[in-house]
Formats: structure tokens, sequence, C-alpha cells
């Protein structure tokens, strides 16, 4: 006697009973609203470039003898974009140690009510005006360096950075940068804070389960995971010291040259600085010149930021389980 045996019976489908996400309005609309915000934004910065690159142009053709300085626009603009790059450059390699420093410290070494404590003064540093910092500057940290400059110059005057003679008033590039690195320490405390936060707490614990110091640890499997975040914070600063005005324009004594010497009265301006400074007199042409340095400064500050996107984009296919 043969048994036959049916065939087996597929598994019911199940009716999916929720609607499509495309179907739903909640999501067209916030698709729609992401959508049209984005658009915004280019649309603005193509509209800021448009009108400083039509408002430049009757500097770029004008003849050199009516130009403020009579030697061309890029002789006028060059010692411009060289104080800018200077003062934020100095304010990088100051505030970028320090802040990395302060962001290891509240995430890994603070007790927690301290960590709190920190982190919020930190934060708050970023909520006080230019302004303020430029006052700063000016009455409190310029008098307090000028002793501090003079033992530069005779101790390291065959340094071209230091060779004086030392400013009397401690009006220079490098108290600038001093300033413009306090203003930027909670843009790259803050950014490298969350990053080592959220560093694979696997990582960390493993590398402690083999006997490495706190010290190996985060050199190991912090610093490594957060490198990215670092990189982009300092750029995210460095994009802010760049287009600093009112502290640069308060403690800064320019002359309008090209120096490296950073503890002299002599010292190069900025664009923002400049601009703030001279377009309340300016008319005619030399209002086509400042926006032109402005277009310069727009230009630079859009290739840092595009650079911090690049770095950040590289790793972002990093995964604290790879």
């Amino acid at each position: 006697m043969t048994t036959t045996s049916a065939p087996p019976s597929s598994p019911p489908q199940r009716r999916d009973s929720t609607p499509k996400a495309k179907g739903r309005l909640g999501d067209r609309l916030f698709a729609g609203a992401s959508t049209g915000s984005g658009i915004l934004i280019l649309l603005v910065l193509a509209g800021v470039a448009v009108f400083l690159i039509s408002k430049s142009l009757p500097a770029l053709t004008a003849d050199t003898a009516d130009l403020p300085n009579e030697e061309g626009l890029a002789s006028y603009i060059w010692p411009l974009i060289f104080g800018t790059l200077l003062a934020a450059l100095i304010a990088l390699v100051v505030a970028t140690p320090l802040g990395v420093g302060i962001a290891l410290y509240i995430t890994h070494y603070a007790p927690r009510r301290l960590a709190a404590l920190m982190g919020y003064v930190m934060d708050l540093l970023a909520a006080i005006p230019s302004v303020v910092y430029g006052f700063w500057g000016i009455a409190t940290l310029a008098p307090a360096l000028v002793p501090f400059y003079g033992w530069l110059e005779r101790n390291l005057g065959f340094i071209p950075l230091f060779a004086g003679p030392a400013s009397v008033t401690g009006r220079t590039m490098l108290t600038v940068g001093l300033v413009l690195a306090v203003m930027i320490l909670p843009i790259i405390s803050a950014i490298s804070r969350e990053v080592f936060s959220q560093a694979p707490a696997l990582h960390r614990e493993a590398a402690l389960a083999l006997g490495a110091t706190r010290w190996e640890m985060i050199k190991m499997a912090v610093l490594p995971y957060g490198k990215s975040g670092i990189i982009g914070g300092a750029m995210l600063g460095l994009g802010r010291a760049l287009g600093e005005t009112l502290a640069v324009a308060i403690v800064l004594s320019a002359s309008g040259v090209v120096t490296f010497n950073l503890i002299s009265s002599t010292n190069p301006s900025t664009i923002a600085a400049n601009i703030a400074l001279q377009f309340p007199e300016s008319s005619g042409l030399n209002v086509n010149v400042l926006i032109a340095s402005g277009l310069a400064l727009f230009v630079i500050t859009l290739a840092v930021n595009m650079l911090a996107r690049w770095v950040v984009n590289r790793r972002a296919d990093f995964s604290g389980a790879n």
C-alpha cells in the first residue's frame, strides 16, 4: 500500500497593513521641506557669490592708477590675505591642542560633576560677543604680554618671528592670534568632546582588559576613532578665525605690510578688519575694491569648509565595529 504525501503548502503571505512611507502626508511634507531648505541654502550661497562678483568687476577691470594703492588690485589684497591666514594659523596652532586636551579631560579624566561644569563653561565661551573679546584683548591681554614680547626679542630675536622691535602696547599679530584662539577654542573642544564620547565602548574596554593604561587606551582606541572629528572641528574653527572682524579690528595695530614678525607694531591687517575699518569712509571705486577683497575671503572660507567636509567624508564609512 503506497501513501502519497501532500505537497508542502507555501507559507501564507502576510499582508502589510502599514501604508507605504512615500504615501504618507507627513513624510511628503517633511521631504518637501527638507529639499526646499537645501535648495534655499544653495540659492542664498549663489546669490552672495553673484553679488560679490558683480560688485567686484569694476575693481577687477579698473585702471591701476585709480586703485587705492595705485599698484594693482593684487598688491592691495595680497597683504590682507597674508594677514588673515597668519592670524588664523596662529589661532589654530594654539587652540587645537588645547581644545583636544580639554575634550579628553572632560570625557575620560574629570569626575562626572566637574565634567558637566567644564562642558557648560566651554560652551558658554562661544556665546560671548566678539567685541567683548576685543576689549579684553586690548585692555588686559595686550598689556600683560608686553614683558613677554621683550623677553622674546632679547632671547629669541634671531628667529624672524620674534625679531622685534617688541611692541610697547602689545597690539601685535601674536596677540590677535591668541584672542582668536580663545574664540575658536569652544568650537574645537565641543566637536572633539562629542566625537570622543562616541568612541566604541568595546574598543576601550578591550584595551583596558589587555592591560593598557588609560592614556594607552586613549591613544589606541579613542584618538584614531575621533581623528576625522578633530580635523573637522579644527577646520570649522579656522573658518571662524578667518572671518572674525571686530576683535581683530579692536586689537590689531595694522600697517598694511607683509611680515612674519609677530611681536612688533608693524603688522599686516586682515580682510574682515580692513573692510570694517575702511568701508564707512569709502565711496565709488574704493567700495568695489573692498568688495573684491571680500570676494577673496569668501573663496578662502568656502575652500576651508569644503576641505573640512572632504576630510570628514573620507572617514564617513568608519564604524566602531570594523
